[in-house]
């Protein structure tokens, strides 16, 4: 049993999971969270709960002090003012860029100070000039970084078409490809806006219902054949795969009724 605890780096961000150790942290309490460049202030979304699991998480390194809470807003307006100033030598170089978002990393130990610089384009971008002017005006090494588009939406973030916060944006540790297969199976011959994302993608949920979509194709008879339905001959005209049920076009008044599928009343003819 471990006591797993989850916290984030922004208010509606990704969530990373901590071992809380022997410490009692509430939500809303602001913890560090170990990272390659050392501890950083993160927020307690969810407080420790013993869960039984196999995966190592790493440990929390207890709470931030005031000392942390300054260092942590001094970083964040750091970043605000590298990104209008990125924001402003693009404009000006007139490069075909839209930077996305700002890290700034502090190490005060080295006297090295990093700023990342995360921005979308059609095509690769010179930005040899630019990346002169951006080190010389933020006094700073500067990492430039393309992204893809389902990367741009996750840095961005936004609402999707069920009304709730972007997977890639919470929960999502890793995005992985979605192949048209994925869709043909689930929206046949759907309209195209309905099963792509904010990123002009296809929905990274279209993964989630998947294994539904293939146990129901295996017992539902296929869309435009033939069935007996209480006696009465039918065509089966649509799936509805989440209540398990198809959709029948009947042969008297050409009247449409949903019979469960997979029941014995549902024949199809030999």
């Amino acid at each position: 049993m471990a006591r797993v605890m989850a916290v984030s780096f922004e208010r509606h961000g990704v969530l990373y999971y901590l071992d809380a150790g022997e410490q009692d942290y509430a939500v809303g309490d602001a913890v560090l969270y170990p990272t390659q460049h050392g501890p950083e202030v993160a927020l307690c979304v969810w407080p420790p709960q013993e869960t039984e699991t196999g995966v190592d998480f790493p440990l929390c390194a207890g709470p931030a002090s005031q000392s942390d809470l300054e260092r942590d807003a001094a970083n964040r307006r750091r970043r605000a003012e590298a990104r209008l100033v990125a924001e402003r030598l693009v404009a000006e170089h007139d490069l075909p860029m839209k930077v996305l978002a700002v890290d700034y990393v502090d190490r005060s130990d080295d006297f090295d100070q990093q700023v990342v610089v995360y921005f979308s384009a059609p095509s690769r971008v010179d930005f040899r000039a630019l990346l002169g002017d951006l080190a010389r005006s933020l006094r700073a090494r500067i990492d430039l970084r393309q992204v893809a588009a389902r990367d741009a939406a996750r840095l961005i973030g936004g609402i999707g078409g069920c009304g709730r916060e972007l997977c890639c944006t919470t929960f999502l540790s890793e995005i992985e490809p979605v192949g048209q297969r994925l869709a043909r199976i689930q929206v046949p011959a759907g309209n195209p806006l309905q099963i792509t994302g904010v990123c002009g993608k296809l929905l990274c949920c279209l993964r989630y219902e998947h294994p539904l979509y293939l146990d129901f194709a295996k017992s539902a008879p296929r869309i435009g054949s033939q069935v007996q339905f209480d006696g009465e001959d039918a065509q089966v005209i649509g799936h509805r795969v989440p209540d398990g049920t198809v959709l029948l076009k009947l042969v008297s008044g050409e009247t449409r009724r949903c019979c469960p599928a997979g029941l014995r009343r549902l024949e199809e003819p030999r």
